[in-house]
Protein backbone atom coordinates (compact mmCIF):
# COMPACT_ATOMS: atom_id res chain seq x y z
CA UNK A 1 0.00 0.00 0.00
CA UNK A 2 1.13 3.56 -0.74
CA UNK A 3 2.89 5.23 2.19
CA UNK A 4 0.80 8.10 3.57
CA UNK A 5 1.60 11.13 5.71
CA UNK A 6 -1.11 10.12 8.20
CA UNK A 7 -3.49 7.37 9.36
CA UNK A 8 -5.71 7.09 6.29
CA UNK A 9 -6.24 4.99 3.19
CA UNK A 10 -4.79 6.58 0.04
CA UNK A 11 -7.53 5.28 -2.30
CA UNK A 12 -10.98 3.82 -1.71
CA UNK A 13 -13.43 2.24 -4.12
CA UNK A 14 -17.18 2.30 -3.48
CA UNK A 15 -19.17 0.81 -6.33
CA UNK A 16 -18.11 2.72 -9.43
CA UNK A 17 -16.59 5.61 -7.44
CA UNK A 18 -12.85 5.95 -6.77
CA UNK A 19 -11.90 8.43 -4.05
CA UNK A 20 -8.25 9.40 -3.76
CA UNK A 21 -7.15 11.01 -0.51
CA UNK A 22 -5.21 14.26 -0.76
CA UNK A 23 -1.89 13.67 -2.50
CA UNK A 24 1.27 15.67 -1.96
CA UNK A 25 4.55 15.60 -3.85
CA UNK A 26 6.34 12.99 -1.79
CA UNK A 27 8.35 9.99 -2.88
CA UNK A 28 8.55 7.17 -0.33
CA UNK A 29 7.32 9.53 2.39
CA UNK A 30 9.91 12.24 1.68
CA UNK A 31 8.77 15.52 0.13
CA UNK A 32 10.55 16.25 -3.16
CA UNK A 33 12.66 19.40 -3.19
CA UNK A 34 12.73 22.28 -5.63
CA UNK A 35 9.44 24.09 -5.08
CA UNK A 36 5.96 23.91 -6.52
CA UNK A 37 6.64 22.36 -9.93
CA UNK A 38 8.61 19.29 -8.78
CA UNK A 39 6.12 18.73 -5.96
CA UNK A 40 3.17 19.00 -8.34
CA UNK A 41 4.78 16.66 -10.90
CA UNK A 42 5.42 14.06 -8.17
CA UNK A 43 1.89 14.58 -6.83
CA UNK A 44 0.49 13.73 -10.27
CA UNK A 45 2.77 10.67 -10.50
CA UNK A 46 1.35 9.51 -7.17
CA UNK A 47 -2.23 10.31 -8.19
CA UNK A 48 -1.91 8.46 -11.51
CA UNK A 49 -0.42 5.41 -9.76
CA UNK A 50 -3.31 5.29 -7.28
CA UNK A 51 -5.90 5.67 -10.04
CA UNK A 52 -4.15 2.93 -12.05
CA UNK A 53 -4.33 0.64 -9.01
CA UNK A 54 -8.12 0.86 -9.48
CA UNK A 55 -7.90 0.48 -13.27
CA UNK A 56 -8.71 4.09 -14.10
CA UNK A 57 -6.98 7.30 -15.22
CA UNK A 58 -7.14 11.06 -14.85
CA UNK A 59 -9.67 11.07 -17.70
CA UNK A 60 -12.28 9.58 -15.33
CA UNK A 61 -11.73 12.17 -12.59
CA UNK A 62 -14.90 14.22 -12.11
CA UNK A 63 -13.88 16.45 -9.17
CA UNK A 64 -10.67 17.66 -7.57
CA UNK A 65 -9.92 19.86 -4.61
CA UNK A 66 -6.60 21.72 -4.70
CA UNK A 67 -5.03 23.05 -1.51
CA UNK A 68 -2.27 25.67 -1.92
CA UNK A 69 -0.14 27.19 0.82
CA UNK A 70 0.47 30.24 -1.41
CA UNK A 71 -2.45 31.38 -3.57
CA UNK A 72 0.07 33.27 -5.71
CA UNK A 73 1.05 29.82 -7.07
CA UNK A 74 -2.45 29.44 -8.55
CA UNK A 75 -1.46 30.46 -12.10
CA UNK A 76 1.62 28.24 -12.25
CA UNK A 77 -0.37 25.35 -10.77
CA UNK A 78 -3.01 25.81 -13.49
CA UNK A 79 -0.40 25.51 -16.26
CA UNK A 80 0.84 22.15 -14.95
CA UNK A 81 -2.68 20.97 -14.05
CA UNK A 82 -3.91 21.60 -17.61
CA UNK A 83 -0.91 19.74 -19.03
CA UNK A 84 -1.36 16.75 -16.72
CA UNK A 85 -5.09 16.45 -17.38
CA UNK A 86 -4.47 16.59 -21.17
CA UNK A 87 -7.53 18.67 -21.99
CA UNK A 88 -9.87 16.98 -19.52
CA UNK A 89 -11.52 19.52 -17.20
CA UNK A 90 -12.97 18.02 -14.00
CA UNK A 91 -14.95 20.22 -11.62
CA UNK A 92 -12.52 21.79 -9.15
CA UNK A 93 -12.20 23.86 -6.01
CA UNK A 94 -8.98 25.61 -5.00
CA UNK A 95 -8.39 26.60 -1.40
CA UNK A 96 -5.56 28.57 0.22
CA UNK A 97 -4.38 26.98 3.47
CA UNK A 98 -1.80 27.86 6.12
CA UNK A 99 0.13 24.59 5.99
CA UNK A 100 0.10 21.05 4.58
CA UNK A 101 1.63 17.76 5.77
CA UNK A 102 5.43 17.45 5.51
CA UNK A 103 5.64 21.14 4.56
CA UNK A 104 4.11 20.51 1.12
CA UNK A 105 3.18 23.50 -1.02
CA UNK A 106 0.22 21.78 -2.71
CA UNK A 107 -2.18 18.90 -2.14
CA UNK A 108 -4.86 17.52 -4.47
CA UNK A 109 -7.68 15.09 -3.70
CA UNK A 110 -9.70 13.50 -6.49
CA UNK A 111 -12.99 11.73 -7.12
CA UNK A 112 -13.34 9.52 -10.19
CA UNK A 113 -16.21 7.47 -11.54
CA UNK A 114 -15.72 4.42 -13.72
Amino acid sequence: MEKTAGPYTPVVRSGDWIIVSGQIGHRDGILVEGGLEPQLRQLFTNLKRLLASENTTLQNVLKTTVFLTDIDDYGHMNEIYIEEFEGHRPARSAIAVNALPLGALIEIEAWAKI
